[in-house]
């Protein structure tokens, strides 16, 4: 660095030098060292022409000086005359000015004493040299001849160094000086123009002053350039280089300007020329000619001079230039090998399993392939840093180091990656020996499990059986784990705690299922060696299950392996076996331990296959993500993504990056930690039930994503990506993943839950079960919910939304119609019903044009009623399916009618449960009153228990099935506390204190509970008991102390239902009331009709709860085929 500032320093002296020499001889080019006088300033002096130099030469090559008939001579003052004298006299050359001047004064026209007094006067103040003095006497005789007298007379006078000789005519002076070197005004041939000669002299000075400020401009600007500082950062070198690269185009544009000035006069010089080849230059204009040419020859010398610095100081500013870019360059990669260095040391995990270990290798390679940009640049970079030291760069002691460092970082990075990957490929090879020895397990606990006991009974079967298991011991040999010393000794870099434990898990397992072996075999060698009685093999024993670890060989991570072809292989021998394990329990009446050993195995198939799934699905996610979602911010690929995909990501992929980290780093994370104990996944699903409500939200968006797919499908982006991730299916397929993988939950659940029924945590995947189907239910609800237009209010406001559904519905209203098209409803119209806590919501169903989810429909709002006013009427005369939802005590009355009965009976059960809370709260609120007006019920001889205590079992049990959204199937309500007051019926004067007072929807006194809107059930079977009136058709005399004697054709009235089957009735006829057992009363009644009302009201209180129970599969289904369709 100090060796190349010397140089530069170096550089600008010789630059310096050699301008200041330029300046020197352009002074003296123009005599400026000796007469710094030029024309531009006497250029005024020099226009009156009393005295001019016209280039002229006498014999001996002496200068000739012209003094022209001038009458006002002596009318010049002195200070003009001696600066216009000095000024010609040094035009000449030294040489020619050392010979000496000839003055030619011109008096022809002037008087003797004019001449006299010119002649003293230049004699006088002749500056130069003087060779001869030739004067031109005056013409006119007398003049003449004074002249003459007077020339004698004072011939003292005019003694001078040089002798002056008086001429009379022109010819004379001919004899002196040659007519050629003579202008016209003096008989000569000499061409002269002075207004030329002076135009000549005034730009060849200012020419040379051109040439001297030039260099000296040179000279400043270089010491600038010398002494600027060089910055620190890539930005102000380049800009320090273009401000300077900007000064010296503008001083090599100066140059050449002056060039162009130096030619165009040397042009003008030679004109005469050019015009004519014929004639030749004169003395002085040669001598111009010689000036203009040595001051170009200068001009040259400072532009080379120039160029010579600038090209040291270009390549020190480029060299400082490439420095900084490689300082930047270095900063920068090396932070990103710091970086890598960082995450590479992050990879300490050498795996729990084989596909774990698998995966991790394949994220191993992944981050090495993203690294390799990285770790090229880094090498490039160093191979750049040892060319700029070839190519002798000024800072070599900085560049060398640095290129070393990375070298080092480079070499250093690559051998962390290798002996990552070394522990990993050992732990490779350790998880494959150790599942390898699990599958010989499990296949060996599937042999010894699919050997029916009955063929082995006989002495061939026993044989048969006994040879099987020795060939599976002697072709399994080499997947057994031989020396656990070895494995420890082998394996020691990568065995940490947790893989030592899985280990010898894995041994004792082996030494278990071994041992289970030896005790089949000497069963079998017994049964094989005499058959004296039959023998009952030994079959492998549950203590063996619990000795060895649950995992199944399948526990693999999800990749290309887990195709649906390989979910396929594995399911096979897992309903194989199982179909082979109950043929064998059936055939041989298998002991418990047999069976609890089968249901664990199927278990843990279970357990495999929802975590093999699980670990495809994350890749799957992970792919979609990575290979498309990415992509879409890469610039790259920016050019082949289409306008109307474009900041559209959001819309296409949803929020499946959310969905992404839950599962990837949770959910599969604690899956992984029941891998031992598959009957307790259920607590793992409640626990992160709540993180399960994303899929909501991606399933709101998915109609918006499908609507953009089928808009951009055929975009060339989609295309590329699908290419480079050679995936079979297009991105739509990938995007159905999270829809199909919530639906997928509830199937496993179901299995697991199937083969765990008398586990520990059997309530737990129930539980998990009705949550996730729950929350199946609430996603294809909320897609509908999102759909409805028109609503001016916030639906969340209406509490959480219980059910929906499509229905045909007719209304009626009490006080007048209020559109002349209500007057008659003979059509129905088509509603889609929305069943919230708070309100029940009409909409219109509107079916949009398109494919797929593009057809989802819209729901256009047309009203609302809220359910602290309603009531229903479930069974309408005449139609199975149809049921009434009436408002403000009947003023307003809508008749429903459902698709099915089923889905009828499912809604008026949650309509009931909800008017059965409100009533509750109610009650609640008022319970100090509704003490006071209570009453006590006869107690039937059969019951130790009040209906109030019965009530408060089944009142606590509603609100358990509440909590349960789908919980709808076998319900049947309990009856309330206490009967109603006799003569009163179910109406509002039954309970005055338990409504509030301001809410009409509570009161139905209007509206008898035996209405006539009966219908007849048919169909075969036992009589479903609901309350209502009947008339009785067998007689019954023979009731109890406390149960109600009954004959033929009395009118009773069926007011509750409670505890033991007992059925609280009042005989009308008799007026007497009450308990009945309900088969008695089933028998009693017959086919007797009845009708069932439920409103808001006191009614909705007590026959709320006594209606039929009903089955909602239809509706817990319809979640599930909306999200799998």
């Amino acid at each position: 660095m100090r060796f190349w500032l010397r140089n530069e320093e170096m550089a600008l002296e010789e630059m310096v030098q050699r301008l200041n020499a330029v300046s020197k001889h352009t002074d003296e080019i123009m005599h400026q060292d000796i007469t710094p006088l030029c024309a531009a300033d006497i250029q005024d002096q020099l226009k009156k022409r009393f005295a001019y130099l016209s280039g002229g030469r006498g014999q001996d090559g002496s200068p000739v000086i012209t003094f022209p008939d001038y009458p006002a001579f002596s009318d010049v003052p002195d200070k003009e005359f001696q600066n216009v004298m000095t000024y010609l006299t040094s035009i000449p050359s030294l040489q020619d000015a050392g010979i000496g001047f000839i003055l030619v004064i011109d008096r022809r026209q002037d008087k003797w004493t004019s001449v006299k007094a010119s002649v003293l006067r230049i004699a006088a103040s002749f500056p130069a040299n003087l060779q001869l003095v030739l004067v031109l006497r005056p013409t006119g005789f007398f003049q003449r001849t004074l002249s003459d007298l007077a020339f004698k007379f004072n011939r003292d006078d005019f003694k001078m160094k040089v002798p002056v000789i008086m001429l009379s005519s022109v010819p004379e002076l001919h004899g002196y000086i040659d007519k050629s070197q003579l202008t016209e005004d003096l008989g000569g041939t000499l061409d002269y123009c002075h207004t030329r000669w002076l135009c000549h002299r005034t730009a060849i000075e200012g020419f040379a002053l051109m040439v001297k400020q030039t260099a000296q401009m040179l000279q400043s600007f270089g010491t600038e350039l010398a002494e600027t500082e060089l910055p620190n950062d890539v930005q102000s070198t380049s800009s320090v280089l273009c401000v300077h690269t900007e000064k010296k185009d503008k001083a090599k544009e100066d140059m050449r300007l002056a060039l162009d000035e130096g030619q165009s006069i040397l042009e003008s010089i030679r004109e005469p020329l050019a015009k004519s080849p014929e004639q030749s230059l004169n003395q002085d204009q040669l001598d111009n000619q010689t000036t203009v040419q040595r001051l170009l020859a200068q001009l040259n010398e400072t532009e080379a001079a120039f160029d010579e610095f600038w090209a040291k100081h270009q390549q020190k500013l480029e060299q400082c230039l490439q420095l900084r870019h490689f300082e930047q360059d270095f900063r920068e990669v090396k932070a990103a090998l710091d970086v890598l260095a960082q995450k590479i040391a992050t990879f300490t995990d050498v795996g729990n399993s084989l596909a774990h270990v698998e995966h991790l290798l394949k994220d191993l390679a992944s981050f090495e392939e993203k690294s390799s940009a990285a770790v090229e640049r880094a090498r490039a970079l160093s191979l750049e840093g040892e060319q700029l030291i070839d190519n002798k760069h000024y800072a070599v002691d900085s560049i060398r180091p640095k290129c070393h460092e990375l070298q080092h970082l480079c070499d250093q990075f690559a051998a962390e990656v290798t002996q990552r990957r070394g522990l990993l490929n050992k732990s490779l090879e350790l998880h494959s020996l150790l599942e390898a020895s699990m599958k010989w397990c499990d296949e060996g606990i599937y042999l010894l499990a699919s050997q029916p006991v009955d063929k082995c009974q006989s002495q061939d079967g026993a044989e048969a059986a006994l040879q099987e298991i020795e060939k599976f011991l002697e072709n399994g040999a080499e997947n057994k784990i031989q020396e656990l010393n070895k494995i420890y000794q082998d394996y020691e870099p990568i065995l940490t705690q947790d893989l030592m434990e899985h280990v010898q898990k894995v041994f004792q397992k082996q030494e278990s299922m071994e041992e289970m072996f030896h005790r089949r075999q000497a069963s079998l060698k017994k049964l094989a060696a005499k058959q004296m009685r039959p023998v009952q093999p030994v079959a492998p024993r549950p203590e063996a299950l619990t000795k060895s670890p649950c995992p199944s060989p399948g526990v693999r991570r999800g990749s290309e392996n887990s195709s649906s072809e390989g979910n396929t292989l594995r399911r096979g021998p897992y309903r194989r076996a199982k179909s082979e394990m109950s043929e064998s329990r059936q055939g041989r009446g298998s002991s418990t331990g047999d069976e609890e050993e089968s249901l664990a195995i199927l278990r843990r198939h279970v357990m495999n296959e929802l975590l093999d799934t699980e670990r495809v699905y994350v890749e799957e996610l992970l792919c979609v993500l990575e290979g498309y979602a990415a992509e879409m911010d890469n610039p790259l690929m920016a050019h082949l993504i289409s306008t109307g995909l474009q900041n559209k990501k959001d819309v296409l992929f949803g929020n499946m990056e959310e969905i992404y980290h839950f599962h990837n780093r949770i959910f599969l994370r604690e899956l992984e930690n029941y891998i031992d104990c598959p009957e307790l996944v259920g607590r793992c699903f409640l626990e992160r039930m709540e993180e399960f409500q994303i899929y909501e939200k991606y399933c709101q968006n998915k109609p918006r994503s499908e609507s953009l797919w089928r808009q951009c499908s055929d975009c060339p982006f989609f295309q590329e990506c699908q290419k480079k991730l050679d995936h079979k299916l297009s991105l739509d397929s990938y995007l159905l993943k999270p829809v199909q993988r919530i639906t997928k939950y509830q199937l496993l659940l179901k299995e697991m839950l199937k083969y765990s029924k008398s586990c520990e945590g059997a309530e737990d995947l129930q539980e998990a079960l009705s949550s996730i189907l729950g929350i199946l239910k609430a996603v294809n609800d909320s897609m509908h919910l999102i759909a409805i237009t028109g609503y001016d209010g916030n639906l969340s406001d209406l509490g959480k939304l219980l059910m929906q559904g499509s229905f045909s519905v007719w209304t009626d209203h009490k006080k007048g119609h209020a559109k002349v098209k209500d007057l008659a409803r003979f059509k129905p119209m088509q509603r889609h019903l929305f069943l919230h806590e708070k309100a029940v919501l009409f909409c219109k169903k509107r079916e949009e044009n398109g494919e797929g989810y593009e057809k989802a429909p819209s729901y256009s709002y047309k009203q609302s009623l809220n359910m602290t006013a309603v009531g229903i009427t479930e069974n309408v005369k005449g139609d199975v399916k149809k049921f009434e939802i009436w408002y403000n005590a009947r003023e307003e009355v809508y008749i429903i009618q459902a698709p099915t009965p089923e889905i009828k009976a499912a809604w008026v059960n949650e309509i009931r449960k909800v008017l059965t809370s409100q009533l509750q709260a109610c009650r609640e609120a008022s319970q100090h009153r509704a003490l006071e007006q209570s009453q006590s019920l006869p107690l039937p001889a059969s019951s130790n228990t009040s209906p109030s205590k019965g009530n408060a079992r089944n009142i606590k049990k509603l609100e358990e099935r509440k909590t349960d959204p789908l919980s709808l199937e076998g319900y049947v309500s309990s009856a309330l506390p206490k009967p109603p007051e006799k003569g009163k019926g179910w109406s509002k004067t039954s309970h005055p204190l338990e409504a509030p007072e301001d809410n009409d929807g509570w009161s139905s006194a209007e509206e008898p509970i035996n209405s006539s809107d009966a219908e007849e059930e048919g169909g075969v079977g036992p009589r479903k008991l609901v309350p209502g009136k009947y008339t009785v058709v067998v007689d019954d005399e023979k009731g109890g102390p406390h149960t109600l004697a009954v004959r033929s054709g009395d009118m009773v009235e069926v007011v509750q239902e409670g505890d033991e089957g007992l059925w609280y009735v009042r005989n009308l006829t008799s007026s007497k009331e009450g308990w009945v057992p309900a088969s008695s009363l089933s028998m009693l009644l017959g086919k007797s009709s009845s009708a069932q009302c439920l409103s808001s009201s006191e009614s909705s209180a007590g026959s709320a709860l006594l209606s039929n129970s009903s089955s909602c599969s239809e509706s817990c289904s319809a979640p599930l085929s909306d999200l799998q369709g």
